[in-house]
């Protein structure tokens, strides 16, 4: 099914999210959130890419902030794809594949701005754009993306991180994520990406006390050159593992970026070389998130509560790595009453205006497969507008 639908099988949300709140602490968080139909209408479309998961947005420029007037492009990536004719809110002809981009030029929802592509074989079928350099005819594997960033220190390489996955049968949740590898694509680079580097990673965790995931469910890119509020210097990158939703922690220097050796995970007190020795910042995160500095050096951590629920959640860090407050719900998804299930929300600093932080999330359905062929508009991104105070 989709990469992070399988978060689906978590339907004991509600009851987990109170629970859990008491390990953390409150704050005063003042806002308000609002519907941004004009960015959801810029994914509404019926030729070509007509519906996919997994939203990340990308500054090509590396300069990932608030209110990023430089902002000249953004590649935004997703995951399993629909591509095809749709007429009268129906496919009449379909394709998915695994992975696929857009790019769009500024920061305004302008739908002549936004360009959507896919890859193609040598009969024009659609493929996907990365594939696992593992991958054989007996053990075939695909990717599904994580997020990504594009490393000055690296010269302006683009990296982005891949989950390896395999089917183990016929059914929609019948497959596994067994690694997960880093995509590095070098400046310049254009679709196709037939240049693009594929570097296996040690960035599958299986914990016996936290469970098992993959890193690359968000980055932050903590420097000066990236816009960092209070930049150290460190890409810090995010995993949400098990059943509990725990999210842990791993950061590295960018020069080191490809370094496995370098990288550093997140104990609970200190950075050690030991990744089985992580500790959770949190839980009940999603496995698309997004961290994001704040004027006032605080840290927004945004999620759909639990993966899989109709509610959009942040926390509020002292730290990339906290301690983070309680959860604050800061969105209830009308779709959930329209029977579609809401999962993996995460902000996009480098598209949001000032004051506010544009927030996206992903729709689907319990019977994906044939409500598809019904109603084109069931699977692709909504989007919101989170308006609080940061001084």
């Amino acid at each position: 099914m989709k990469p992070h639908c399988t978060l689906l099988l978590f339907l004991f949300v509600a009851e987990f999210v109170q629970a859990q709140d008491s390990i953390h602490k409150k704050v005063d968080f003042k806002f308000s959130a609002e519907a941004a139909p004009e960015w959801t209408k810029l994914f509404e479309r019926t030729s070509g890419w007509f519906g996919a998961d997994g939203i990340f947005s990308i500054p090509l420029s590396g300069v990932d902030k608030n209110n990023n007037a430089g902002n000249d492009s953004t590649l935004l990536l997703f995951s399993d794809t629909y591509i095809g004719e749709v007429k009268n809110g129906k496919p009449v002809s379909d394709t998915m594949v695994n992975n696929t981009i857009a790019y769009i030029k500024g920061n305004d929802p302008d739908v002549s701005k936004i360009h959507f592509y896919y890859n193609t074989d040598a009969n024009g079928k659609p493929i996907s754009f990365f594939t696992p350099q593992t991958s054989t005819d007996k053990k075939p594997q695909l990717f599904w993306l994580g997020d990504g960033f594009v490393n000055k220190e690296k010269n302006n390489t683009l990296y982005i991180f891949g989950y390896k996955v395999e089917r183990t049968g016929a059914g929609v949740f019948d497959f596994i994520e067994p690694g997960v590898s880093i995509i590095a694509i070098p400046k310049n680079s254009k679709q196709p990406f037939k240049d693009q580097r594929q570097i296996e990673t040690s960035l599958h965790i299986n914990n016996k006390t936290l469970g098992e995931g993959n890193m690359g469910a968000g980055i932050l890119v903590n420097t000066k050159w990236s816009g960092a509020v209070n930049p150290d210097g460190y890409v810090y990158v995010y995993g949400c593992i098990g059943n509990d939703k725990n999210l842990v922690a791993a950061r590295v220097e960018p020069k080191d970026f490809e370094n496995m050796s370098a990288w550093r995970y997140w104990n609970g007190t200190t950075w050690s070389e030991n990744k089985d020795g992580m500790k959770p910042i949190t839980n009940a995160a999603s496995n698309e998130l997004s961290v994001t500095p704040m004027k006032n050096g605080k840290y927004i951590l945004v999620f759909q509560e639990m993966g899989l629920s109709d509610k959009v959640g942040v926390r509020i860090g002292d730290s990339p790595v906290g301690p983070f407050s309680d959860i604050i719900t800061v969105w209830t998804a009308p779709e959930w009453q329209k029977g579609l299930w809401t999962y993996n929300a995460k902000a996009h600093p480098n598209l949001s205006k000032p004051g506010e932080l544009l927030i996206s999330y992903n729709t689907i359905t319990a019977d994906f497969w044939n409500d598809i062929k019904k109603d084109a508009t069931i699977y692709h991104p909504r989007f919101i507008k989170l308006k609080f105070e940061d001084k």
